[in-house]
């Protein structure tokens, strides 16, 4: 799966994408809209954590998909 796909697909996915970070909320995971950069920063900033550590996380997800 590519994100083209993850984005085709997104409301389908937006229970994966909570139960993986919790601390999102149903409207926050909706405005991603499947872009991987708004996920990256979405998951920075919820979690108070790097760029990089997000999109680590993000990648990681994403392998799992």
């Amino acid at each position: 799966m590519n994100w083209d796909q993850i984005a085709g697909r997104w409301k389908q996915i937006t229970g994966d994408v909570k139960s993986e970070w919790g601390r999102l909320t149903d409207d926050e995971v909706d405005r991603v809209e499947g872009k991987q950069e708004k996920l990256v920063g979405l998951v920075q900033e919820k979690y108070g954590i790097e760029r990089e550590e997000a999109e680590r996380q993000v990648c990681a997800w994403f392998d799992r998909m």
